[in-house]
């Protein structure tokens, strides 16, 4: 049940990141909502796969960085999501560059960050 939660938090963050971001466009022969689906489906197992290995081997420059370099290996997440989406499923979200990877994905975590408060209650 939290599996299917987290899916549609993060679907639902996507959705606000693309109407609000500029360069994030849902894409292919699905509703826009399925495509906002199978792309919060691959960035939770994208987050949960990979990122841990790219956070470590980014450690030493997240450290310099204080951890802002946090928010490229989020838009790389995104990005990797994303293609895994369309190549895999021919439906997702087109990222128009990395400077709409890189907002998209600050609004992503402020959207999931204010949903993951708003539904503490039913985890």
């Amino acid at each position: 049940m939290r599996f299917i939660l987290n899916w549609l938090l993060i679907s639902i963050a996507i959705s606000v990141a693309a109407y609000i971001v500029p360069g994030i466009e849902p894409y292919g022969p699905a509703d826009p909502w399925l495509c906002f689906a199978f792309v919060g489906l691959f960035l939770g197992l994208v987050n949960s796969l990979v990122k841990p290995v790219i956070t470590v081997i980014s450690l030493p420059v997240t450290i310099l960085t204080l951890g802002i370099f946090q928010l490229v290996v989020n838009s790389l997440m995104l990005e990797l999501a994303s293609w895994f989406s369309l190549n895999l499923l021919g439906a997702g979200i087109v990222i128009n560059g990395f400077g709409a990877a890189f907002f998209g994905a600050i609004v992503i975590s402020i959207v999931s960050a204010i949903l993951n408060v708003a539904t503490a209650d039913a985890r």
